[in-house]
């Protein structure tokens, strides 16, 4: 039986974040990485799915990863009420087999071809290593560029706005790559 043809489930699952909740789902959403959105017009342009949601109440980001959502409250939302609209929008969607992501935002994923061997390098350790531990809290990490000793990273989803995030970049991230990479001298969040 094909993926589309089993029933969806959907999970809710708390992070570490508390203005952050997590939603589960037995479906592959995006093969690789994540991709976050802020803004519902950006949304509209690359992720259906995520265009829904930030046009929730109280809804102020979404991330889609490998097989989870994060929503991202307002201060001013009620976790009630984006928990319910959430939970079905992402079930209803999944379940009419619409498209999570337009073709056009994959090919925008592709690796720069312009990387240099320590951003390789960068991106193969947050890959195998970072971006897999901090996906289980629903949550993601992308490396925007490397310049002068200083590794520039994307918090997204939980991630961001995390009361647990600097140490985790930290004493987590910025000591792992260094071990790898000494040529690293800071790792810092943008």
């Amino acid at each position: 039986m094909s993926q589309s043809q089993n029933p969806v489930y959907v999970s809710l699952e708390f992070t570490p974040n508390p203005n952050t909740l997590k939603y589960s789902v037995n479906r592959t959403l995006v093969e690789k990485g994540a991709m976050s959105f802020s803004r519902r017009e950006e949304a509209e342009k690359l992720s259906p799915l995520a265009a829904k949601l930030l046009g929730i109440p109280g809804i102020s980001g979404v991330m889609l990863g490998r097989d989870f959502v994060t929503v991202t409250k307002t201060e001013e939302g009620d976790w009630d009420l984006v928990h319910k609209s959430c939970s079905q929008e992402i079930e209803r969607h999944l379940s009419q087999n619409l498209p999570v992501l337009d073709p056009a935002a994959l090919a925008e994923r592709a690796q720069a071809p312009g990387d240099s061997e320590v951003e390789r390098r960068i991106r193969e350790i947050l890959d195998q290593e970072i971006r897999p531990a901090v996906a289980m809290d629903g949550g993601d990490i992308e490396l925007d560029r490397y310049e002068n000793g200083i590794v520039y990273l994307y918090l997204q989803g939980s991630c961001a706005g995390c009361p647990s995030a600097t140490m985790t970049l930290k004493v987590g991230i910025e000591t792992r790559l260094k071990e790898y990479l000494p040529e690293i001298q800071e790792v810092v969040s943008i």
